[in-house]
């Protein structure tokens, strides 16, 4: 992995960061009474949008790809805190705890993002936006055949690695729709 991939990661990351933690200045931690499954479908409806926005070329709601990108991130964050922690009707979290976590959970998944560039010599960057959404749909896919089944899997990763992924996946789409402006 380049430097420049390290930099534009954490470039990204931040400012999923600082949304994030701006949103729980408003909400609080409303987010903790919800089940994984509910995340998976908040995630869902984002990459869906995205998609539609894409295919149709036109939108008649403000929020554009990269608000979506970003929300990918950060509720694939807040699934894999709720992964760790369960939902809970207590929903006055720490505000340190909460970005402890969010740090955990995105430094694993540039961990992860490190390991496969290296094996894949970056290949997302000659991937399209269009193709990273649609990997992340199949991801979305995939973890609810996993809830479906309760959690089993004959061989594959479990849904901690599909949002790992689905992570890494919106952060390139919004390095390439940086480099696009």
């Amino acid at each position: 992995m380049t430097s420049e991939t390290t930099t534009q990661f954490d470039m990204v990351i931040r400012e999923c960061k600082d949304i994030f933690l701006a949103k729980m200045k408003d909400y609080g931690t409303a987010w903790r009474v919800l089940r994984t499954e509910s995340i998976t479908d908040q995630i869902y409806i984002k990459a869906n949008r995205i998609r539609s926005i894409q295919t149709k070329g036109t939108q008649l709601i403000s929020e554009n790809e990269k608000s979506e990108f970003i929300g990918i991130v950060n509720y694939s964050v807040i699934a894999l805190i709720q992964l760790e922690l369960g939902h809970s009707e207590e929903l006055n979290m720490d505000k340190d705890e909460v970005e402890k976590l969010y740090d955990k959970y995105v430094a694993t998944a540039k961990g992860l993002m490190f390991n496969k560039n290296h094996d894949y010599d970056e290949a997302w960057r000659n991937m399209r936006i269009n193709s990273l959404t649609d990997i992340i749909l199949m991801k979305l896919l995939r973890v609810k055949q996993i809830e479906d089944n309760k959690g089993m899997t004959n061989i594959s990763e479990g849904v901690d690695a599909n949002y790992l992924d689905m992570i890494n996946y919106a952060v390139f789409a919004l390095i390439k729709i940086s480099e696009r402006v």
